[in-house]
């Protein structure tokens, strides 16, 4: 009989193992693998922890402008929370009443905000959403990778086989839940391993030991022990640091909820040596079509539940990190899928919406606001959610080029060809040859007339020569893009003709290195 030898792909896609999740305490014997395709080269010791709010946060219930309270509570009465219970830490800026514990991270000047999140043509959709977020795909790219996996496939494209190793010997990514996180699969496998407990992170035996038979099951078998062997290997690494770890902060003592849990124990693992650069963790819950908030009592509720544990457990990390003497080392940024719409429903909660604000957290955090706050109509259509300002890829590729050490050729590869790096990081931090990235502030941009019968003329000043101008319906979706080109240092202007589309909100983006703005127009 010949024998048939039989790869790790092959393997998944027709042994009845491959839809069984395999674990040992959390861990997975294996990640099935997809296809499609492309970390650095191992230079720096950052660390990158990605928190996960599923559901898609309400970021108008999160962080107020007192300028437009009282235009937002004309829209969502039922559920705005009284303004004298906000939580005022910048400015005209201020937290959900819940959110003490993010003005401490404040206060510890490790927190920074990016305004109005989110994708050109914005997908309501939990599952679609969710999947673009991970993969960092354009929402009519379906890519089967995820935008930390192809990081790690630039120069680990082998894995798994032969990890752990000499040069590799802990785990790439760890995802603090039962199952691997998205974002980190690879071309071959899922760079990611799932813990739920590092002190006893599990151990298995071979599945047979012996002669194995040279056919189809030999290699499947020899497959089975190979990677249990792999996964013994990096559960005792995990073990060792989780009892070398500390945490010393007073604050972790009185939570008890599942994220405090996850943060503590990664900065345990941290601080135990664990060599691994990305940790996930997830908090569920913020899908709030109901009952976001309590009737008559809008500071309680489920949304303010899920603001609390998510405040106090960052900043119980945080100061654990500032005293474990490790908070150079680690940044840390929360993502959702999308943010809410702004009119609230009757059923005390909101609907799938469009853009959100983003956290990003750590010591070497710029303390900031970045973007503009929403601006709320009182005559906003029931669809209507906030406008993006900023490109989420932007984000991420500018934590890969200036946190992770990824040169811009290949955050452009690893992500998409329009990437443009923002201001998210203190100079101080910031890597050797990194440049620093100054948008100019609160740039003017003239829309006029504005409400317009059809057409509309755009006009703003920059330094940049070229600018993106795109335009967007009220619910996110793309319906034009053009480019505008002038002289460096000068006035541009453009002229929409809106006269096919039929009357109501609409969007109008304007991009470039200098800014990235958002204007409302409306059509009559």
């Amino acid at each position: 009989m010949n024998k048939v030898k039989i790869n790790r792909r092959d393997f998944l896609k027709t042994s009845a193992l491959a839809s069984i999740p395999l674990t040992l305490s959390g861990i997975p014997l294996f990640a099935t693998a997809n296809p499609n395709s492309s970390f650095i080269n191992g230079v720096n010791d950052k660390i990158l922890v990605l928190v996960q709010l599923q559901g898609g946060n309400d970021g108008l219930a999160t962080i107020f402008d007192s300028r437009q309270y009282a235009n937002l509570q004309a829209v969502r009465n039922n559920i705005i929370v009284p303004e004298s219970s906000i939580i005022n830490f910048h400015n005209e800026y201020g937290f959900h009443s819940a959110m003490q514990g993010m003005k401490d991270v404040w206060e510890m000047e490790s927190l920074g905000i990016v305004q109005n999140v989110g994708y050109p043509n914005q997908n309501r959709s939990h599952f679609r959403s969710t999947d673009i977020w991970n993969s960092a795909s354009g929402a009519e790219e379906f890519i089967s990778t995820g935008w930390i996996g192809r990081f790690y496939d630039l120069n680990y494209s082998d894995y798994p086989n032969g990890y752990p190793n000499a040069d590799n010997p802990h785990p790439f990514a760890l995802t603090m839940g039962k199952i691997v996180s998205e974002t980190c699969q690879g071309v071959n496998a899922n760079y990611s391993l799932s813990l739920l407990d590092p002190f006893n992170p599990g151990t298995a035996l071979v599945s047979a030991e012996g002669d194995i038979p040279a056919n189809c099951f030999g290699d499947a078998l020899s497959f089975v022990n190979d990677t249990v062997a792999q996964t013994n290997a990096f559960a005792s690494v995990i073990s060792e640091a989780a009892d070398a770890g500390n945490n010393l902060s007073a604050k972790w003592d009185n939570l008890d909820t599942e994220l405090a849990k996850k943060l503590k124990n990664v900065a345990r693992l941290i601080s135990g040596g664990l060599q691994t650069k990305i940790y996930i963790v997830q908090l569920g819950g913020f899908d709030t079509h109901d009952n976001q908030v309590v009737d008559g009592e809008t500071t309680t509720g489920l949304h303010s539940e899920l603001l609390k544990e998510l405040s106090d457990a960052i900043c119980a990390f945080q100061d654990d990190l500032n005293l474990l003497s490790v908070s150079e080392r680690v940044v840390g940024m929360t993502y959702s899928e999308f943010g809410r719409r702004i009119r609230s429903n009757g059923a005390l909660g909101t609907d799938h919406g469009t853009a959100a604000p983003l956290f990003l957290f750590g010591s070497c955090i710029k303390n900031q606001v970045l973007g503009d706050h929403p601006e709320i109509d009182t005559q906003v259509g029931i669809d209507e959610g906030v406008p993006m300002q900023y490109d989420f890829r932007d984000i991420y590729g500018t934590i890969l080029k200036d946190w992770l050490g990824l040169e811009e050729n290949n955050v452009l590869n690893v992500l998409y060809p329009d990437f443009q790096a923002l201001p998210l990081f203190k100079e101080s931090c910031l890597m050797v040859n990194t440049t620093t990235h100054n948008l100019l502030q609160d740039p003017e941009i003239n829309v006029y007339p504005n409400p317009t019968v059809d057409k509309v003329q755009i006009s703003y000043f920059s330094k940049d020569h070229q600018s993106t101008v795109r335009v967007f319906d009220s619910a996110g979706g793309f319906l034009m893009s053009t480019s505008v080109y002038g002289s460096n240092m000068s006035q541009h202007q453009l002229m929409i003709d809106l006269s096919t589309y039929k009357p109501g909100s609409y969007f109008i983006h304007v991009r470039n290195r200098d800014f990235s703005k958002t204007k409302k127009v409306v059509k009559i």
